[in-house]
């Protein structure tokens, strides 16, 4: 099983090896510096190649500005978001691309190409981010994933389910054979005035019916109980989900991202995210993320294509 970053890198570098050519990284609106560097670095690891898609002398002059040959890379001229995105999807419908990554490109000018129903990568599955970090926990650095703060805005118990399985679906890849979900509400009762609580109380007993099958759910279980094994003594809680949670199912967007965000900005953890649900993978990172962020979500896409598209 993939337990931090540093196997995770291992394993796409180990499958790429193993793969006639490596998998290509459609960059949509190529011209972002951050992206550019994760790109460089992921063709020298090996790990993926990149198409990039943009104003070919923005790009051109990121490349010249990171001291990188811009004929390294295969770059097509498009002008605006529209095009730059319609065209990223027609390079993935066609086999010659394989993931998805934002750049210079708004989300939901992305999105909105994903989305077409004719040229875009929709399926009949939920579309959702899935972002995970790594836990420096006492027991040893292990990978948790917090979901979804990036596309859905406020689930319903139905999205809910998608949610987890898409979330199961990317820890399975990453050798998790039965991931342990908590659903998070604001307390670890269910309490009838906090929809929250009521939604994680019926997943949690559609898992023990085996109606959301492939991992363990119990909720509703606050944060601290469901990461921390102390905290979990403290409230009398027994499950073998709270405090090892592996996925956290977050109630809404906005929960989901200031979590997320607070792992990275207050707890300066290592992260990496992905969507996925459509045709491929897409990759979402915000504008701040770091070039090492951006590298290690390809990475992460190139084990979940191994498996899973």
């Amino acid at each position: 099983m993939i337990e931090n970053f540093m196997q995770l890198l291992d394993s796409a570098k180990a499958i790429s090896a193993k793969r006639k050519a490596p998998a290509k990284v459609v960059v949509a609106a190529g011209d972002d510096a951050a992206a550019l560097e994760a790109i460089v670095e992921a063709q020298k690891l090996g790990i993926a190649s990149g198409v990039l898609v943009g104003n070919q002398a923005r790009i051109i002059s990121e490349l010249q500005r990171l001291n990188q040959p811009p004929d390294v890379f295969e770059i097509i001229d498009e002008g605006d978001e529209a095009a730059i995105g319609k065209h990223a999807m027609r390079l993935i419908r066609e086999k010659r691309g394989d993931i998805v990554m934002k750049g210079k490109i708004k989300t939901a000018a992305l999105f909105k190409a994903v989305l077409d129903a004719e040229t875009g990568l929709r399926t009949s599955q939920l579309i959702s981010d899935i972002f995970i970090f790594e836990y420096p926990a006492q027991s040893g650095a292990r990978l948790i994933m917090i979901t979804d703060g990036g596309v859905t805005l406020s689930p319903d118990l139905k999205q809910k389910i998608s949610l987890i399985e898409n979330a199961v679906t990317v820890a399975h890849a990453l050798g998790n054979k039965l991931p342990r979900v908590a659903v998070l509400s604001a307390t670890e009762t269910v309490n009838p005035a906090l929809p929250s609580s009521v939604d994680a109380a019926i997943l949690s007993k559609m898992n023990q019916r085996g109606q959301i099958a492939n991992c363990l759910i119990d909720g509703p279980l606050a944060l601290d109980n469901a990461i921390s094994e102390e905290a979990a003594r403290q409230k009398g809680i027994q499950s073998d989900v709270a405090g090892n949670a592996d996925i956290l199912l977050c109630p809404n967007i906005e929960s989901a991202n200031m979590l997320a965000k607070g792992t990275t900005y207050f707890a300066h953890l290592p992260l990496a995210h992905i969507c996925i649900g459509a045709m491929a993978p897409i990759l979402i990172p915000s504008r701040s993320d770091s070039a090492q962020a951006k590298l290690m979500s390809i990475a992460l896409s190139v084990v979940v294509t191994d498996v899973s598209f």
